[in-house]
């Protein structure tokens, strides 16, 4: 409180947190998990309570946006499936993008462990899942266990904190993104229904025209997004999912900076020389017009040091990891709980297979991958990883849950009955290669402990 009564927040706290971009992601991923538990159990609970036929009914009311005679209409679910999560694929549009120019994927020896483990991880839980469900419509659901939820198992390791090795986690991450990157190929090639070319053609014209702007040094971001909303509504009518256009506009979305470090640097000190000539004693800066003039043009040159493709990460990833995700899980995971048939659901076919794709499928394919590739030479695993370590990674991959569940409902588009054994299979998976994977975790801590295994161990660092 300062004498003229106003009170004065002390600013050093906030400049003292100084947290790295990897850093902030795990922490926002780390709470996004926390919250889809939640949400995911409010879902059951509503679904199987009296407010359950309340809830099917509000997921399928109408929304309409109208412009003259033309109509957009959909059901709610429908806007949150195709619509809000949108922002989510243009937020791991933009995660892979990272990774691949600067990130855990920018060099090919170091990126080599994950993406070879991330294949396996694809690969042995379609193949399981094929193996059960060859063919009728219930094989179009082969690439529900090969997705990981990057929320739930890197908030899950990060509750185990120091008891493994923080290599691990970044292996986990640019695994997950890896893994996310495949999900986004496989819905793009094989879950696509009719091409409809006019519409594909003038999808083909926004997306030259957001890489235009890229080419040409646009970095307001009010054009992508009027031009990648364009997208989206030419991709809804194509055939191709629409969220895919998230994707795409995010892959266009500039990546270099406008002034380099040494520029803003200098920039600053010559801005703060300023604003310090300018203090007036007792007066904030509401009542110093030149001092906030400062602070603005300090701001516009923060904005110039920092890629677009930066501040549009961290301006969108809390809302979508917060909000877009929950929101979708609220949405999806309300399913209808029989306990006395529970064991019948869960040996049907579909059920089967995704649960034995997620939970053995997944840490076979990814540890497999990561030791085949350790051992060929490829790459090498992170300083301080063990094979233990690899399979627990593995077994926590084995969460599917949002993007598994988004491919279950384009898979079995229309078939409401064989969306909810499907999306059993996920929650139940899900619980178990959580679970199984912190236990597993925590035992190879406590062996850690007692007197580590004289295993090979990666000499490679992470950034």
């Amino acid at each position: 409180m300062n004498k003229e009564g106003d009170y004065q927040a002390p600013l050093e706290p906030t400049f003292e947190r100084i947290a790295t971009p990897f850093e902030e992601f795990i922490h926002q991923e780390s709470a996004s998990g926390l919250l889809l538990i939640a949400t995911t159990l409010l879902a059951l609970v509503v679904a199987n309570s009296v407010l359950g036929h309340f809830y099917q009914e509000l997921l399928h009311i109408p929304i309409a946006f109208s412009i003259g005679p033309w109509t957009l209409e959909h059901s709610l679910h429908h806007w949150i499936n195709d619509g809000l999560m949108g922002l989510f694929f243009f937020v791991v549009g933009l995660e892979i993008k990272r990774e691949v120019l600067v990130g855990e994927l920018a060099s090919f020896r170091q990126a080599a462990v994950p993406i070879v483990a991330a294949i396996g991880g694809m690969v042995v839980p379609a193949a399981i899942y094929f193996l059960i469900n060859p063919e009728g419509p219930m094989a179009a659901g082969w690439a529900i266990p090969m997705a990981t939820d990057i929320a739930f198992a890197v908030g899950i390791m990060v509750l185990l904190g120091s008891r493994v090795p923080k290599t691990l986690l970044t292996f986990l991450v640019a695994l997950a993104i890896v893994d996310d990157l495949g999900a986004v190929a496989v819905i793009a090639l094989f879950y696509t229904e009719d091409i409809a070319l006019g519409a594909l053609a003038l999808g083909g014209l926004f997306l030259g025209t957001l890489v235009a702007f890229n080419l040409l040094g646009i970095r307001k971001p009010w054009p992508y997004f009027l031009v990648g909303i364009f997208l989206w509504l030419a991709m809804l009518q194509s055939g191709i999912h629409a969220t895919l256009a998230g994707i795409l506009t995010a892959w266009t979305i500039p990546a270099r900076p406008k002034f380099d470090p040494r520029t803003f640097s200098r920039l600053v000190r010559q801005l703060m020389d300023r604003f310090d000539q300018k203090v007036s004693p007792g007066r904030n800066l509401i009542h110093n017009p030149d001092q906030h003039a400062l602070v603005q043009t300090l701001e516009n040159g923060v904005h110039k040091v920092e890629t677009p493709l930066q501040r549009l990460e961290h301006l969108f990833h809390l809302p979508v990891a917060l909000l877009v995700i929950p929101v979708f899980a609220f949405a999806n995971a309300g399913i209808p709980l029989h306990l006395d048939e529970l064991g019948n659901v869960l040996s049907e076919p579909v059920t089967l297979g995704i649960i034995l794709g997620l939970v053995v499928g997944k840490p076979l394919g990814v540890a497999g991958g990561a030791l085949l590739a350790a051992r060929l030479g490829i790459g090498e695993l992170p300083a301080g990883v063990r094979t233990a370590h690899v399979v627990g990674a593995g077994m926590l991959s084995g969460i599917g849950f949002t993007m598994s569940i988004f491919i279950a409902n384009l898979g079995f588009a229309g078939m409401e009955e064989t969306i909810v054994l499907a999306k059993t299979g996920i929650l139940a998976a899900s619980l178990v290669a959580g679970a199984g994977g912190m236990f597993w975790l925590l035992a190879a801590s406590r062996r850690d402990q007692e007197g580590p295994e004289a295993a090979p161990q990666g000499q490679g660092e992470t950034a």
